[in-house]
């Protein structure tokens, strides 16, 4: 419980009408939880506009009202307070509430088209083997040490975000390493936070159904290391032509690594197989478990963080050696008959290049590699036959199938996704509109030691169809199936 006067410390307040020695007992952007005592928010959203609701909230006896647009009638019982970007002053004041918990550990923030949650997960596990106290915020889940915390969002909103990092100080966490998406850039959802670093990973073609350009995409992703102050690191895939332009107004100090040029931090793959990796860094050779050359980015960025945190080098090196990656990120299992089932989160055509390319480095002569693949509905649709022609161009047989359509209809998805399927491609690929069915078809297609990637889902337990979410765990239904067909 907080004075008004003082959440409102860090926000430009334009006008205020009431009294501000009122005391708040929580914050909501959503009038649904607002009853008395709780500061409403009216944030412009891509469904909804909290200012539609903000009669709602004074009728559910808000303690006061912080908006873009003063309603026309005000009550006398309530405080107004007029801001320039609600988005922005709920950040700042839900930091302020929970009593600024990134100042009180060292927040890392890592952001980019891929590599964000495996990053996260390995920084997680390294500072956990390293003996201390950590949180993480990732796609997959949030985490407070061990204890497991279901994730909704990549990066949650500002509100859930600052009680979750209060409840990591609350723990005694030094750390918390967390994924920072381009919706939460440009939606305001880190506003507020201070980072001891950022990390960037690679961007590629995803997402433009929200940000509608490749240009906005990037520009979104840079607000992050524009943001970053003085002191703090910012770390720099130089790999990526783009990776220079993160940090071009940055008041970070800048860091690079590669696999490619000469930088601070290097590393050289020596050696590529199912069984893992074998690494060159910085003088140092280590065997990993993960697999493919966009994890020898992963576990190079991990040991750069850790170096720039001032760990032991060799230590955390020996560490990262040992560890497996998040959920869902080239998770693989082996069938009786020998087949390699492979399921990956890929949902995007660089991602899906970069598996695909790892399996192609990793075969044998003599395996041919079957994917099943599909595209999510209500998202960037200029994608979709990107990723079937993909596909097609690097494996021997293709089933497309649906992934999460939500609200459109998985025909017409599937329907895009095959006009990327060149005529020299017809004959080997398939279109199997139900995903259950598509994993069954590539099993059937299978022969011993053959590959099949399931792509597009990862870690995901569920598909979404018209607003609900229905069990479905690619894994599972990928075992279950050769145990069915005897394979």
């Amino acid at each position: 419980m907080k004075l008004l006067r003082d959440i409102l410390a860090h926000v430009q307040a334009l006008e205020s009408r009431g009294p501000l020695d009122v005391m708040v007992e929580g914050i909501s952007f959503d009038s649904r939880q607002v009853r008395a005592g709780v500061l409403f928010v009216a944030v412009q959203g891509v469904q909804s506009d909290g200012h539609d609701f903000i009669a709602k909230a004074v009728e559910a006896k808000a303690t006061a009202i912080v908006c873009e647009v003063l309603p026309e009638q005000l009550t006398s019982d309530t405080t107004y307070v007029l801001v320039k970007d609600s988005a922005k002053a709920l950040g700042q004041m839900a930091s302020v509430f929970h009593d600024h918990p990134s100042e009180k550990l060292k927040l890392i923030g890592v952001t980019g088209t891929n590599g964000k949650t495996t990053s996260v997960t390995l920084l997680h596990k390294l500072f956990r083997e390293l003996g201390y106290h950590v949180g993480l915020l990732s796609t997959v889940q949030n985490q407070i040490d061990e204890t497991v915390l279901p994730a909704s969002h990549t990066t949650p909103d500002a509100v859930s975000l600052n009680a979750l990092l209060h409840q990591m100080v609350k723990a005694g966490c030094a750390y918390c390493f967390m994924e920072v998406s381009s919706h939460a850039m440009v939606q305001q959802r880190v506003a507020g936070l201070q980072f001891a670093g950022g990390v960037f990973t690679n961007i590629t073609h995803d997402h433009l159904d929200y940000h509608k350009t490749f240009d906005e995409y990037i520009r979104a992703k840079k607000l992050f290391f524009d943001g970053l102050p003085a002191g703090a690191f910012a770390l720099i895939n130089s790999d990526d032509k783009r990776g220079a332009v993160m940090v071009q107004n940055t008041k970070a100090e800048v860091h690079f690594y590669s696999l490619r040029r000469a930088t601070e931090f290097k590393a050289k793959v020596i050696d590529n197989t199912l069984q893992g990796l074998h690494l060159e860094v910085d003088g140092h050779e280590i065997w990993c478990k993960l697999i493919g050359l966009f994890n020898a980015y992963n576990l190079l960025s991990a040991y750069a963080v850790a170096v720039l945190l001032e760990e032991d080098p060799v230590e955390s090196l020996t560490v990262l050696s040992s560890l497996n990656s998040a959920s869902g990120r080239f998770e693989y299992i082996v069938s009786d008959t020998q087949i390699t089932g492979i399921v990956d989160y890929a949902h995007t055509p660089d991602a899906l290049e970069n598996v695909l390319n790892t399996i192609q480095q990793i075969r044998n002569p003599n395996q041919q590699v079957i994917t099943v693949v599909g595209c999510g509905g209500n998202r960037d649709a200029a994608k979709r036959p990107l990723m079937a022609d993909l596909a097609c161009r690097l494996s021997d047989k293709v089933v497309l199938t649906s992934d999460n359509p939500r609200f459109e209809e998985p025909q017409a998805i599937l329907e895009e996704m095959q006009k990327g399927v060149r005529p020299i491609d017809y004959k080997k690929t398939l279109s199997v509109l139900d995903r259950r069915e598509a994993i069954r078809t590539a099993c059937m297609l299978a022969s011993t030691h053959d590959i099949i990637l399931v792509a597009g889902k990862g870690h995901e337990t569920y598909q979404e169809v018209k607003g609900v979410k229905h069990p479905f765990d690619d894994k599972q239904v990928l075992q279950e199936t050769f145990q069915q067909l005897g394979k």
